[in-house]
């Protein structure tokens, strides 16, 4: 790969497109600063350089929500000469950070907490929130409903959210001027931001908290909602439930709930995919004669279905029962179920059922291993 030229889209820069979320962009960076950074391409420091720089400049446009707000509507001129990136420009890159390596790189480049989606000043959203639900073989057929109970943090009802003592309200932060940040400048070469360490970001101060939330704003609530879990699911779907995460910070909006599945394991069928497999066994007499069984079917409402065995079936021998497999997801259809005969051979046979079966091996005349002999004989 030869070193990036001149200004290139950000996105293309990280292998992201337009939708990607906070988290998507701070993954894409960390993953290609490993695999660039100078001091982990020795023998090519002077690419690895130049691609650190690119993937440096494009991480800086899009972890601010401000500047890829108009690098997204303008492009590069929407976010000034500085859209390039921070100025690299003279810098040793073997002298590293402070000798702590890629990670010490992390938290002097995007000022620790901040670069790795820390708080800034203002309203920020609330943090997302996972919760499992187990299911049956017999709910992912038909779709169900559960119950779900979990711990969120919701907004105060006594302070609305604010933080403050009623009658009071929260201060600007003269160290930070109300911005949350903090920037200063290393060596003259780096500029770097953090959250401000005396209002952590926020933006504000509270000399008078809350007396019930102690001045966070939120308060922890136990909430219980009713899930619609549909056909079709696996394990590790995840329903998203919009707003049912944490509660936003000074008036942010709230994250989601993810709601992940579990499928138990079934006693008799296995699922592949929307498909169904189950072994029955079958007697000599049935594979020999043929015969109309009763197999398990989940999809009936008795639990069984009729299946035919030709005369002659063989063990292991697979039918295919269409439609009576897992419902597709996007409600299009469903799997099908696979019934895999397993000829069961009698035992402890009595004098009579001995001498009918010898009788009947005699009349057949089946010489099962001739032609396999035959083959191995060179014949």
């Amino acid at each position: 790969m030869p070193p990036p030229t001149g200004q290139k889209d950000p996105y293309e820069v990280l292998g992201l497109d337009r939708s990607a979320t906070a988290d998507d962009v701070r993954k894409a960076f960390q993953k290609l600063a490993r695999k660039w950074h100078p001091d982990v391409n020795p023998g090519n420091k002077e690419e690895a350089e130049q691609q650190f720089k690119e993937i440096a400049g494009a991480y800086e446009i899009l972890s601010d929500p401000d500047k890829r707000r108009a690098f997204d509507q303008f492009g590069h001129a929407g976010v000034g000469a500085g859209a390039g990136g921070p100025d690299f420009g003279g810098f040793d890159f073997s002298q590293g950070f402070g000798g702590g390596g890629l990670e010490d790189l992390f938290s002097a480049f995007f000022g620790g907490a901040a670069g790795r989606g820390g708080r800034r000043g203002g309203p920020q959203p609330g943090a997302d929130l996972q919760t499992v639900v187990n299911l049956s073989l017999g709910d992912v057929m038909e779709g169900t409903q559960k119950e779900i109970r979990y711990s969120r943090d919701v907004t105060c009802d006594t302070c609305k959210g604010v933080g403050a003592k009623a009658g009071t309200s929260p201060t600007s932060c003269a160290e930070c001027q109300g911005t949350g940040q903090v920037t200063f400048s290393r060596g003259g070469i780096l500029r770097i931001s953090q959250p401000c360490p005396k209002c952590q970001g926020r933006g504000t101060l509270i000399t008078d908290p809350c007396v019930t939330c102690k001045g966070r704003g939120v308060s922890a609530k136990e909430e219980t909602i009713t899930v619609k879990i549909p056909a079709g699911v696996s394990t590790n779907t995840q329903i998203r439930l919009d707003g049912r995460g944490e509660a936003g910070a000074m008036g942010g909006p709230p994250g989601d709930l993810y709601v992940v599945t579990r499928v138990q394991e079934h006693a008799v069928f296995q699922r592949r995919g929307d498909n169904l497999y189950v072994e029955v066994p079958i007697s000599f007499t049935e594979a020999a004669l043929g015969a109309k069984i009763e197999v398990p079917a989940i999809k009936e409402a008795g639990g069984s279905t009729k299946l035919t065995i030709p005369p002659g079936t063989q063990t292991n021998t697979q039918f295919r029962v269409r439609g009576y497999g897992v419902p597709h997801l996007n409600g299009r259809g469903t799997g099908d179920q696979y019934v895999i005969v397993q000829v069961h051979t009698p035992r402890n046979l009595s004098s009579r059922e001995k001498t009918l079966l010898k009788d009947l091996g005699d009349a057949s005349g089946e010489k099962p291993r001739e032609q396999l002999l035959k083959v191995a004989k060179g014949k």
